[in-house]
């Protein structure tokens, strides 16, 4: 590795090595301090985090106890960055899995899903050696019944290395977070994910920004609908939080300290979502701009990733929790309007059969934008002030962001900035999670706030 690379940074390792703090947490050693309750396991059996990884394959994979004839999936590229060298070591120490390499670039779709699951009968347990596409895939075949898998990590692009989720697209085109399984070992080689393109990395950054609006978002629809809540997402990851500006430098240069603290910040993320059973600590309308992009780009879709669109969805969404943040009164919302032709005609009839429902659930009637108007009356100034504690101001954010090497406008992403309009517009409308965007959205604003992104 580079040694130049160790100096973009003034950051230094955690003291007791990478896996400080995140070892109590999986395990479920990690007290509450606000509860002074343990934590709950979360499922994984054994997780490490090391410079380097190299040698120890073989011990890892006993350690994660996978049992019988086991196969190792990979695409070509973690074959060549990783999974040429694991199955070599692997058979050193007399450990041979079969090897599955996905041709091209595959995709995280049913298709996919029931290829794979053809090619791995037979196979008790799976290695999986790759990032979001090759994990998700193995994560959900494998959860079908429930056979054994563990995932050496090549790219800090996502955080669903530890999560009980898989993000696949349905037959319809719209991808959902579908229940899957969380692996029985995570390994996360510092230094053969620093040398991943760096936009892989840009774009696990860009994930892991937006837990301050997520959270905003989250903590309002908690407030005014009742809904469920947790801070436990957030506590564990708060010593990770305290470096994540100073960090974003690193992340474009390939530096291994901050590769580190990333690859903790992410995994910390997903075991918020083993914890919780939900991800709304880390997914809210910053997301769901992103998904409205996967889903109707279409051939104006430029190939950019998932967590560099969710990087420059924070900002628009930032930008708007902030203006009504910054008011003293709290906005008036009239009844939702939901107009299933127009949501057809841009979404496609399958795709907006599934949303209209998910959207018609969270939707405000005459009684119930009568009912919300009084309870923002009622606690709006203690509301403002509970969220601007959560707040990271969006100048911050932005300046953050570019200089890990994200994109921070949609024209930098390179997607057609009316159709990024349209995604801020819109992306609320297809899932059941009430954010800042609907707020706008029933009080009349979210045109106009759409129209100002670019």
């Amino acid at each position: 590795m580079n040694a130049q690379k160790n100096q973009t940074t003034r950051l230094a390792p955690p003291e007791a090595g990478w896996m400080e703090h995140i070892d109590q947490i999986y395990s479920g050693r990690w007290v509450n301090p606000q509860t002074g309750k343990t934590a709950p396991h979360c499922g994984v059996r054994t997780i490490e985090i090391a410079e380097s990884l190299e040698g120890r394959e073989a011990e890892l994979v006993r350690a994660a106890a996978l049992e019988g004839k086991t196969a190792l999936v990979a695409d070509e590229n973690t074959w060549d960055a990783a999974g040429n060298r694991i199955a070599r070591n692997l058979k050193k120490e007399g450990i041979a899995p079969t090897e599955i390499i996905l041709k091209g670039r595959p995709k995280a779709n049913l298709p996919a899903v029931e290829a794979l699951g053809k090619q791995l009968e037979g196979f008790q347990s799976v290695i999986a050696v790759g990032s979001g596409t090759v994990n998700d895939l193995v994560k959900y075949v494998t959860a079908q019944d429930r056979r054994d898998y563990c995932v050496f990590g090549t790219a800090a692009s996502m955080d669903g290395y530890t999560s009980t989720t898989a993000s696949i697209s349905l037959p319809s085109g719209l991808k959902k977070s579908l229940p899957a399984q969380i692996p029985r070992g995570v390994f996360l080689d510092i230094g053969v994910i620093a040398s991943a393109p760096s936009f892989l990395a840009a774009a696990g950054y860009g994930d892991c920004m937006c837990n301050s609006v997520a959270r905003i978002d989250w903590w309002m629809s908690h407030r005014l609908l009742g809904s469920y809540f947790s801070l436990e997402p957030y506590l564990i990851a708060e010593t990770e939080r305290e470096a994540f500006q100073e960090i974003a430098p690193g992340i474009a240069t390939g530096d291994i300290v901050a590769i580190g603290y990333l690859v903790r910040s992410l995994v910390l993320s997903g075991i918020g979502v083993a914890f919780t059973g939900s991800s709304h600590h880390g997914s809210m309308g910053e997301h769901q701009i992103s998904h409205y992009i996967d889903c109707f780009a279409g051939h104006r879709h430029p190939g950019s990733l998932h967590g560099e669109q969710v990087g420059v969805a924070s900002l628009s969404m930032s930008r708007i929790q902030q203006w009504f943040l910054d008011q003293s009164t709290p906005p008036l919302l009239q009844p939702t309007k939901i107009d299933p032709d127009d949501m057809a005609r841009r979404m496609g009839p399958d795709i907006a059969d599934q949303c209209i429902p998910e959207y018609r659930a969270k939707a405000l009637d005459e009684s119930g934008a009568e009912q919300m108007n009084q309870r923002l009356a009622e606690i709006w100034t203690e509301l403002k002030a509970e969220c601007l504690e959560f707040v990271e101001a969006t100048e911050t954010m932005t300046q953050s962001l570019r200089l890990a090497g994200g994109a921070t406008t949609a024209a930098e992403l390179e997607v057609p900035v009316d159709f990024y309009r349209e995604a801020v517009r819109h992306g609320h409308e297809m899932r059941n999670r009430f954010s800042f965007a609907d707020l706008a959205c029933d009080a009349g604003l979210l045109d106009e706030f759409a129209a100002a992104e670019g």
